[in-house]
């Protein structure tokens, strides 16, 4: 092969960075934000070193460079993450008894302080849980303070609820014996549970919404208001308070006898610490089973950004997973799975 031109060196030097940079982020799911909360940041850029490194090898393969396999190597050594980054799948109807269907979706506050020009917003929102009638629906950013109503469904915290913050609610089809919150201290975010009777069996339903980093926000003025390194700053902060979370709610988690399904905005992305302790070795993510392209969950214009997930105990059979991309109500997608008790 021919030596590389002045610049082709540029171009792999610059492959090289984004072929170690996604190296690195291989080991985010094991490392503590507490420990090292700058590593942590670097699990928001893993869907974009991703997809350079496809674009290098591609690259270099059209140009029969041995340098192609720098990067096809390091993708290779994380298939996990491809799968995780995109899903050729596509969800079947399947006509079983015994299938449930669980929505989230971060409504933003029903678009309470007009960030979208729609003025109907909130209907529209309400028309389109109607439409797709979810038997069980876990809401973030929701508004008790004008709460909706949803004929058919019970519900835990969609109303003022006592020692329980507002935000997060569960509607459910079927009957709720059970519920409570978990409190984050000192945030907004929270955690509530529903323990939930399906004919003969009981569920225990996690609506999560980890503490924000602030993506939308700082990414969109990273450049002019914000420095870099305040933004470094506010990740590293978030990804550590999602940490002392997420101890909470697997310490909760670990009391709970019945079968487990965990849905909402975890505010980071399926690399990252947070996620991998969530998910555990007794949950499935409801996406990589039976999702389709790339899941983006969150409006970012700079890549495919999925931070919202349903997760499921492992003796569920997932028939379905659903994107709402065309949903264009929320700062956020709506995501619905489709899951089965007989298995």
């Amino acid at each position: 092969m021919k030596k590389l031109s002045f610049f082709n060196k540029i171009i792999f030097f610059v492959n090289s960075l984004a072929a170690f940079l996604l190296l690195i982020s291989y080991l985010l799911p094991y490392v503590p934000p507490k420990s090292f909360a700058t590593l942590s940041v670097l699990s928001l850029g893993v869907p974009l070193l991703i997809l350079l490194n496809i674009l290098f090898f591609i690259y270099w393969l059209l140009q029969v460079k041995k340098q192609m396999l720098l990067s096809l190597i390091v993708l290779l050594l994380g298939w996990s993450y491809l799968s995780s980054l995109y899903k050729f799948s596509s969800s079947k109807k399947i006509d079983e008894t015994g299938n449930i269907s669980v929505m989230s979706f971060n409504v933003r506050l029903f678009n309470k302080y007009n960030w979208k020009p729609n003025v109907t917003t909130r209907e529209d929102i309400v028309n389109f849980f109607y439409n797709e009638s979810p038997d069980i629906l876990c809401i973030q950013e929701y508004t008790r303070g004008t709460p909706i109503n949803l004929k058919g469904y019970n519900n835990y915290n969609a109303r003022y609820t006592k020692d329980a913050k507002g935000g997060h609610t569960i509607f459910s089809k079927f009957p709720i014996i059970n519920s409570g919150s978990l409190e984050f201290t000192n945030t907004g975010n929270n955690a509530v549970f529903a323990d939930i009777v399906k004919e003969k069996d009981t569920i225990r339903v996690y609506n999560i919404h980890l503490q924000s980093a602030k993506i939308n926000t700082e990414i969109d003025y990273i450049n002019s208001q914000y420095s870099r390194d305040v933004f470094v700053e506010r990740v590293k902060s978030a990804f550590i308070e999602q940490q002392s979370q997420v101890e909470l709610f697997l310490e909760h988690k670990s009391k709970c006898p019945y079968k487990i399904i965990v849905a909402g905005d975890f505010n980071n992305t399926a690399y990252s610490y947070s996620y991998k302790e969530i998910l555990g070795d007794d949950l499935k993510d409801a996406f990589e089973k039976a999702g389709n392209g790339f899941g983006k969950s969150f409006q970012f214009k700079f890549f495919p950004l999925r931070i919202d997930f349903i997760l499921a105990d492992k003796r569920f059979k997932i028939n379905g997973f659903k994107t709402y991309n065309d949903i264009n109500l929320s700062d956020h997608y709506p995501i619905k799975a489709t899951l089965n008790l007989n298995k």
